[in-house]
């Protein structure tokens, strides 16, 4: 697929489509041993925009290898995944890394911000490597920063940042491209309660500000009954769960 039919679906027009879809889904490694490990078998997933779908389940279940394929930083075995009508199976390696960037954010547990760099250079990065000049990208990360909370903090590099704040530098530059989807892989699980509770509030807010759909990954309960739509994965396949809140 060129270039155009990236350049063609413009933030902020109307939504016709799906933000994200994922069909038919599977994903299999081969072990050392030369065995086939199937993780995701017939996954089918459709996010809307401005909608949140927490996605749950045990520990090794294939919740971050789907948002790896949600995200296209790896491809399916089979199936396909499309974001905002585009199909990323069918684009070139750099047209998928500038779709990525344009139109995807993420946010990880650990927030991977770039540590020589300061907050509101590290939000510019994404801006710039998608050919946004200077001055507007500095002035965006400026308004993203204000918005997570940081504004006094734009010129503190990541090791003059506690861990919460960090991530709110790292929320801050998964919406610096006005990303169609966002995806959070376990955004607090490394923060305090009180962090946590902070941070997971800002992610609805931003989403919903920016009526961006959102795939979170999540062994908090609490956080995944905020969600619009509960699901599990269960041997390889996404199923409809309900909230199940700890005692």
């Amino acid at each position: 697929m060129s270039d155009l039919a990236i350049d063609s679906f413009a933030p902020g027009e109307p939504e016709r489509t799906p933000a994200i879809v994922g069909e038919r889904l599977g994903k299999a490694y081969v072990g050392g041993d030369g065995g086939r490990l199937q993780v995701l078998e017939d996954v089918d997933l459709q996010v809307e925009a401005g909608e949140v779908v927490a996605v749950i389940g045990e520990s090794g279940s294939g919740k971050s290898t789907l948002l790896q394929l949600l995200g296209g930083l790896d491809r399916p075995t089979v199936g396909e995944v499309r974001i905002g009508g585009i199909a990323l199976r069918s684009l070139a390696d750099d047209a998928l890394s500038r779709l990525r960037n344009e139109r995807i954010g993420f946010v990880f547990q650990f927030h991977h911000l770039l540590r020589e760099f300061t907050a509101v250079e590290n939000v510019m990065m994404p801006q710039l490597i998608a050919g946004v000049g200077q001055r507007e990208a500095r002035e965006r990360a400026r308004e993203l920063l204000v918005d997570v909370g940081l504004g006094e903090r734009l010129k503190h590099k990541p090791t003059q940042l506690s861990g919460g704040e960090q991530q709110r530098v790292a929320v801050a530059r998964a919406l610096a491209n006005r990303p169609v989807v966002l995806l959070a892989d376990e955004p607090t699980g490394n923060l305090d309660p009180t962090t946590s509770a902070y941070l997971h509030d800002l992610l609805f807010e931003v989403s919903g500000r920016h009526s961006s759909a959102m795939v979170l990954v999540t062994h908090d309960m609490h956080l995944a009954a905020r969600a619009d739509r509960i699901l599990a994965l269960e041997g390889g396949r996404l199923v409809e769960a309900a909230p199940r809140l700890p005692d």
